[in-house]
């Protein structure tokens, strides 16, 4: 299986609140872009958009503070594998809901360390929806 290798490596901090910071200037960067829902262009889904909202919601769910800084680190990185890779994620049906394909893209950061995004596609109005980034173990 072939990675993506990103320019990008996690975003520096010593705790959750540093590394907030700066992953929701990327976001506020992002949604002034346009008027409705923040989103970025994905080269392998033929520049289709991918939104972003769900993935806060997904990361204030982590009960964990350690798993919350875990994932946000690769925040900066994880949009760019999703606005330039070209490579074939691994795709697989929601067992849950037979209406959404869950897509995960592989990929390292530039410290070579790998991460893994996944995005959530609704079969039926197409809209993709990035939901999780976290290190690969």
């Amino acid at each position: 299986m072939q990675y993506y290798q990103t320019k990008s490596g996690k975003i520096p901090g010593a705790n959750f609140k540093d590394v907030y910071k700066i992953a929701r200037k990327l976001y506020a960067g992002i949604k002034k872009r346009g008027k409705r829902s923040p989103h970025i262009r994905s080269a392998y889904f033929n520049n289709q958009k991918v939104f972003l909202q769900y993935f806060w919601g997904h990361l204030y769910a982590k009960k964990n503070w350690k798993d919350r800084l875990r994932r946000i680190r690769y925040f900066k990185a994880a949009l760019e594998l999703i606005e330039k890779t070209k490579i074939q994620p691994e795709s697989k049906e929601n067992p849950n809901n037979r209406r959404e394909i869950f897509h995960r893209f592989t990929a390292y950061t530039s410290e070579k360390e790998a991460f893994c995004v996944q995005i959530k596609e609704d079969k039926k109005s197409g809209q993709k929806h990035f939901i999780s980034v976290f290190p690969k173990e």
